[in-house]
């Protein structure tokens, strides 16, 4: 048995033969026993251990038993610690009414009936040992209680997130379900009417147009979702090459210019030639989309800076706005899952695409912080290592696995 799951016990006598003896008697290996030969020897013990029980001889010189047993019930660490007197006073002395008046819960005599000290001392060992594990298998229920309380907040939280996310994605897929649905309907009743005007080359091309726009919004929709539980298995993964960043960057914005002039924003482009490295190419592009979708859905319709430099094997990717801001108490939650900022006027997305694109850059071993002051826009930041040959081969490998 392990020394912290034993019981203590003290015995106190000023004669030494007195404590080996009782000591003998009373031990086995479910206990340790501490001896002392006075009054302030036994205190320093029991302030510092705690003892299933103490047993006292009465008559000592300086303090006697029952002034120590006085001063132990008038301290809160050891007054309810059982008392057990000796002495080997008559019974004639009265000894046994005062050890009681003290608070003992027994009173030996001298000489010792050895199986009776026994009985006794099992007793109260096993009192002890019953108390602590009480004790324990309380701390167990309170623990487990704490435990299960979590569990259910938790449940509860992930349950509102569901529906809340359900909700979500069934308004925002009906936005553009709905669009194509009238824009179906309208063409239907314009070819019944033999109204091939409608059908013009030039009306044709601004359909697909509007139709793109809308099944694109879906797509990114559902990607989202797939990349969001991708994520929370562990099975996102990333596949370095050799990329052109500048290029990358380029190319993403002007490919994003007529979504942001139709939100009204202007975007404005500085790019750093020449920053290469090894990187995912179509998760980094997934993240400038990401933050420029960002920027000029909050931009209120103000210009979107974005820049790249590389200084120290780094490349930086900056996405600025001038729109709404972000308040500093929002500012790490926005990385969040299904989390969006509380402008009444922008209902768009599901809310996951920095908490993508964060993972995204993580998954690069890189970082993106978000730099804001409410009312003067928002600059997310986007470090990126420029990646090694031998760094992109292990990245690579890990991938595969």
């Amino acid at each position: 048995m392990l020394d912290d799951q034993k019981a203590k016990l003290l015995i106190v006598d000023d004669l030494p033969e007195n404590l080996q003896a009782l000591s003998k008697i009373i031990e086995q290996e479910d206990r340790i026993i501490y001896s002392a030969q006075s009054g302030d020897a036994a205190l320093a013990l029991l302030l510092e251990h705690d003892f299933a029980l103490a047993i006292l001889d009465v008559m000592m010189p300086g303090m006697n038993g029952f002034e120590l047993a006085e001063l132990m019930r008038s301290t809160e660490k050891t007054r309810h610690i059982p008392i057990v007197f000796v002495s080997a006073g008559g019974r004639e002395l009265n000894f046994a009414f005062k050890g009681y008046e003290t608070g003992a819960v027994d009173f030996l005599h001298k000489p010792l009936d050895i199986a009776a000290v026994k009985s006794k001392v099992n007793v109260f060992v096993a009192l002890y040992q019953q108390r602590n594990e009480v004790k324990r298998q309380v701390a167990i229920l309170e623990e487990n209680r704490q435990i299960l309380a979590a569990t259910k907040a938790e449940l509860e939280h992930a349950l509102k997130m569901r529906d809340d996310f359900m909700s979500l994605v069934a308004h925002e897929l009906r936005t553009p379900l709905n669009t194509l649905y009238v824009e179906t309907q309208l063409r239907q009743l314009q070819l019944e009417r033999g109204d091939l005007e409608a059908f013009s080359p030039a009306n044709l091309r601004a359909m697909i147009e509007r139709d793109g726009h809308q099944i694109r919004s879906m797509i990114r929709l559902i990607s989202d979702m797939v990349d969001v539980s991708r994520i929370k298995s562990g099975r996102l993964s990333i596949r370095p090459v050799e990329t052109n960043l500048s290029k990358l960057v380029s190319r993403v914005v002007e490919g994003m210019s007529l979504q942001a002039q139709a939100a009204g924003c202007a975007l404005k482009l500085s790019v750093q030639d020449g920053v290469v490295g090894f990187w995912d190419e179509f998760r980094v592009e997934q993240v400038v989309i990401n933050l420029l979708t960002n920027a000029y859905r909050y931009g209120c319709s103000k210009p979107v800076e974005v820049t790249l430099t590389a200084q120290n094997d780094i490349a930086e990717i900056c996405v600025r706005d001038h729109g709404i801001g972000i308040a500093e108490e929002a500012q790490q939650k926005i990385f969040q899952k299904f989390e969006r900022l509380n402008a009444t006027n922008i209902r768009e997305g599901l809310g996951m695409g920095l908490f993508i694109a964060k993972q995204l850059v993580a998954a690069h071993n890189g970082d993106i912080v978000v730099r804001s002051v409410p009312g003067e826009g928002a600059e997310f930041h986007v470090f990126l290592p420029l990646q090694s040959e031998a760094a992109r081969a292990e990245a690579a490998e890990q991938a595969s696995h």
